[in-house]
């Protein structure tokens, strides 16, 4: 009797984290990956730092090479798609991108690990030249070289999300005419109205003309190349426009092939991994989570959550009996001089639950005031009224204010109470943090609204 065989479709965090860790669980395990692209295992958060010139070299964005998980056991097949799925047959169909040849690949098991795609505005023109998502490294080292030989003067951003924002850095470091269009009132709306307006103040103060309230309606193209972005207000002449109004589950192999399909379309998963057709599980960008706080499923696209449920997948198809509970929603970036971070719920997303809630904002410090390079920090916490069931927190702020807000994802999986949050032994000393910490003095403020 021959080997069981894994196939794994997509060779970035949530497909290697897997087909890794069943190498180490089983050898008796044929694993082959396809990858579209000619990269595997890349960190795809640090393009914006590569196309800004903050990273220098490409290569360190790569954490294993294909050659080196060929080394591991793992035959990872870069340049090769996967164009269809067969599940009664337990068959991939497989298209080599450099020769053309195509064929169908049998597997016993199947990881679909697709990632997610740059959400494009349905639009004329959208597909000129001159338009681009950040979503591989492919396009990020693409976009680095189109910078680096001053092909771009005037740069358009549409969107104002965790992308948008830190690829709009990326030009800004770069010199280059920067504009951001946002169809909302503000940037980064995950966050609350008033906490995304301490965004928006500080792009503006980077020197990057925003433009809120805005929709793109067209792209002006001429002989196949963007001209001009053109909004319901004005037109905005570029050379290059990037993407960055979010994405979406790269699903359409999966619901082709009748694998059943949750929200925002990503695939459904149980807390194995296993999607509901016998033989395939998912992991990533393209699968669902659960919301430990809503106690919902959702969408929530970030690279640590893939590389923990390719793990989790991993580790079932190795043989173990692993389990991925869910995610509180945490995210930070950085803007320049800005930190910013989030967990939980925010407002809105509270009130669609139907959930009574109050809300407390304070403006502190990052150090003790009276110690040297001490910075601005605004943290607002949200809880449920009458339980004071914590619900969900927000920062921005100067170096020092991010990270604060591990303590409030670490609350939310405790399923802590604010009064209870009070009382956290959080560490001080002068030049990390005021004798009361800002969670702590947030936290301090909303007990008296609950």
């Amino acid at each position: 009797m021959g080997k069981e065989r894994l196939v794994v479709i997509g060779g970035d965090a949530a497909g290697m984290s897997a087909a890794s860790q069943a190498r180490r669980l089983r050898d008796d395990l044929d694993i082959v990956v396809f990858e579209r692209g000619p990269h595997t295992s890349y960190a795809a958060c640090g393009i914006p730092y590569y196309v800004g010139g903050l990273v220098q070299e490409w290569r360190a964005l790569v954490a294993r090479t294909p050659d080196e998980f060929r080394r591991q056991g793992i035959d990872a097949c870069v340049r090769h798609e996967v164009t269809e799925i067969d599940p009664e047959g337990r068959r991939v169909r497989v298209r080599n991108l450099e020769t053309g040849d195509a064929w169908w690949e049998p597997y016993d098991h199947l990881l679909i690990a697709t990632g997610a795609l740059p959400v494009r505005p349905a639009v004329p023109g959208a597909d000129a030249e001159g338009i681009y998502g950040v979503h591989t490294l492919e396009s990020g080292i693409h976009l680095r070289q189109i910078v680096d030989e001053g092909k771009a003067r005037r740069v358009v951003i549409v969107g104002g999300g965790y992308i948008g924002l830190e690829m709009a850095e990326a030009m800004c470091l770069r010199d280059l005419e920067t504009s951001l269009v946002q169809r909302g009132p503000q940037v980064m709306n995950t966050l609350d109205p008033d906490m995304g307006a301490l965004v928006s103040d500080a792009i503006r103060g980077i020197g990057i003309t925003l433009y809120l309230g805005e929709e793109v309606i067209a792209f002006d193209v001429k002989d196949g190349r963007l001209r001009a972005v053109i909004t319901d207000k004005r037109e905005l002449p570029a050379d290059m426009a990037i993407l960055g109004m979010g994405v979406r589950p790269n699903t359409e192999l999966a619901r082709a092939a009748g694998i059943p399909l949750g929200v925002k379309g990503a695939i459904r998963v149980n807390e194995r991994m296993q999607t509901e057709v016998a033989g395939i599980w998912a992991a990533g960008d393209c699968a669902e989570v659960f919301h430990l706080v809503s106690r919902r499923p959702a969408h929530i696209p970030l690279g640590t959550t893939a590389n923990k449920q390719g793990r989790v997948a991993g580790l079932n198809l190795g043989g173990r009996h692993a389990t991925f509970p869910g995610v509180v929603g945490t995210a930070v970036s950085k803007i320049c001089s800005l930190e910013v971070a989030r967990t939980g719920l925010q407002e809105k997303e509270i009130a669609e639950l139907g959930l009574e809630f109050v809300s407390a904002t304070v403006k502190s410090r990052t150090r003790a005031g009276y110690y040297p390079g001490a910075g601005t920090i605004t943290v607002k916490v949200l809880a449920e009224k009458g339980t004071g069931r914590f619900l969900g927190g927000q920062i921005v702020g100067t170096e020092g204010a991010a990270k604060r807000i591990d303590v409030m994802a670490v609350a939310l999986h405790a399923g802590m109470t604010v009064d209870e949050m009070i009382h956290l032994d959080l560490s001080y000393a002068p030049p990390f943090s005021p004798v009361w910490d800002p969670v702590l003095t947030a936290v301090r403020q909303i007990v008296k609204e609950v």
